[in-house]
């Protein structure tokens, strides 16, 4: 399984995680992350892209898949980023309270096993008026999607490094200490209707 995680799964998510619609939307709003970022689960580093220099003084990129991160070096546009890759799984910040000004997170948060500890985490270490920028997909508001989600969310847990495709992210952040500004959601990619509603937009801490 190691094998398959390390060595194949990185060029999965490379050759299928950036299709038009979904580029489009990290078009919009990777460019507002500022000051020190954390982006949790870089994965093969897509994200950099996106990123504007000009704006961004340190990216703290969280990636404990060793796959992602070989791909993600390998980023032109790393050269133009101040990167600094830490290797913890997303549960586990190793950053200090209070010490980003932007969390990013881009279809990470359905994979994280302690999802709410995660959570809890970026709001620790953001600074008083830190923005949290995601772009995930999860849970669907159609009943009948739903029910396939539920159907076939074990093998998107096998196939994408345990894919939640039921979790409601924005619940989830709610109950987290996050408040969510102006989301935006839609089925995007082309994809089956199961994999493939997505929330987006900008939350941040209660206090």
């Amino acid at each position: 399984m190691s094998f398959y995680r390390d060595r194949i799964y990185p060029h999965i998510v490379t050759a299928l995680g950036n299709p038009p619609p979904v580029q489009k939307i990290r078009q919009q709003l990777i460019p507002m992350a500022k000051g020190t970022v954390l982006e949790v689960g870089v994965g093969p580093g897509v994200n950099f892209a996106y990123y504007n220099p000009a704006k961004v003084s340190k990216l703290c990129a969280l990636e404990p898949n060793s796959g992602m991160v070989a791909l993600a070096q390998k980023q032109p546009a790393i050269a133009s980023l101040h990167v600094e890759f830490l290797d913890l799984p997303g549960e586990r910040i190793p950053l200090p309270e209070a010490s980003v000004d932007t969390v990013v997170s881009t279809f990470t948060l359905c994979t994280i096993p302690g999802v709410a500890d995660a959570i809890r985490g970026i709001g620790r270490v953001l600074r008083a008026g830190g923005q949290f920028l995601f772009f995930e997909h999860g849970r669907a508001p159609d009943p009948r999607v739903r029910r396939w989600q539920e159907r076939t969310e074990p093998l998107f847990k096998c196939a994408f490094a345990g894919c939640h495709v039921t979790r409601d992210i924005p619940a989830l952040l709610k109950e987290g200490g996050f408040r969510i500004e102006r989301m935006e959601t839609g089925y995007l990619a082309p994809f089956p209707k199961s994999g493939s509603y997505y929330f987006w937009s900008v939350a941040r801490p209660n206090s």
